[in-house]
């Protein structure tokens, strides 16, 4: 069973994932005389933005560097201090990360302790703003959404692999929510594949429609609805960036433009001509009758669902 490859976090539904955060986010700024010793009892993500920190992790050394993100797991114990030279700040933040409310998802990944951030220059405007509006003694929905993003961005980072045995342990439910949420992840990553929900079922442990089932029961469509969806999706950065609804649906995988048209209705709600006016950017058409005819009739917002 390949465990590799992409996470893929940021295609599966947003309920999939519950984020709770502990306690107030510590904003780090940290002198040459700064110095920690203690055990943490839930997982806490540590993000550098200048300076740097030199960290003694559960007995192994580890270093944390500007556009760097530490990772230290519920129960570790560490000890820090302050690298010579600029003043160390950034942020902490103690949370928990459930999937389908039930299983500690980090607890089911490898993942390397210290990650520098891929797209560092467009996350650190968004971690210093974090810094900036953190409370000091409680947290806000903002705070959350902000840091999910962060925790995301960092997880994409650092993932190796899933760990063994929590992908064969097929007794319990935590596999099987794990199993749901990686058939998730594939669809995500690949909609437009014909065999891409096929494929992922038969890439797990379990009985086909006893997965249909569970599937559905976790996410709130079947894996094909859920596909189906996401192709959508694709449709709609198409359709906003310019491209015709007729383009939309070939680059979508539909060669009936009608039948991409009241589909796309039926699931966004709203007609894809619609939604282009409505989205599209300043990106100039193919020309006046580059679209497909019956949408210029307006024959594809009155067809009955």
């Amino acid at each position: 069973m390949d465990k590799s490859g992409p996470l893929g976090l940021y295609g599966i539904p947003a309920d999939a994932l519950r984020l709770t955060m502990t306690r107030s986010t510590i904003k780090m700024r940290h002198g040459a005389r700064w110095h920690v010793d203690k055990t943490i009892n839930q997982h806490d993500l540590v993000i550098c933005l200048s300076g740097g920190g030199q960290y003694l992790v559960n007995g192994q050394e580890q270093s944390l560097n500007p556009g760097e993100g530490m990772l230290l797991p519920a129960g570790s114990h560490f000890v820090g201090w302050r690298k010579p030279g600029e003043l160390y700040t950034g942020i902490a933040q103690h949370f928990q990360l459930e999937l389908f409310n039930e299983v500690d998802i980090l607890t089911q990944m490898e993942l390397q302790p210290v990650a520098r951030f891929r797209r560092w220059e467009i996350v650190e405007p968004v971690v210093r703003y974090y810094r900036e509006i953190a409370p000091e003694a409680s947290t806000n929905l903002i705070q959350q959404h902000i840091f999910m993003y962060l925790l995301l961005e960092f997880v994409e980072a650092a993932f190796i692999s899933w760990r063994e045995q929590a992908l064969i342990n097929t007794a319990g439910s935590d596999a099987l929510s794990l199993h749901i949420m990686l058939v998730a992840a594939e669809i995500s990553r690949d909609p437009l594949s014909d065999n891409v929900v096929e494929h992922s079922l038969a890439r797990r442990p379990y009985n086909a429609d006893y997965m249909r089932r569970a599937f559905k029961d976790k996410i709130g469509h079947t894996p094909r609805r859920f596909r189906e969806l996401k192709r959508m999706e694709h449709a709609m950065g198409l359709l906003a960036t310019g491209h015709t609804v007729k383009q939309s649906a070939v680059r979508t995988g539909y060669t009936d433009p009608l039948y991409f048209s009241r589909l796309f209705k039926r699931l966004i709600g709203t007609s894809p001509s619609l939604y282009r006016s409505s989205r599209r950017r300043d990106v100039p058409d193919d020309g006046p009758n580059s679209d497909h005819p019956a949408e210029s009739r307006g024959i594809y917002s009155e067809v009955p669902l």
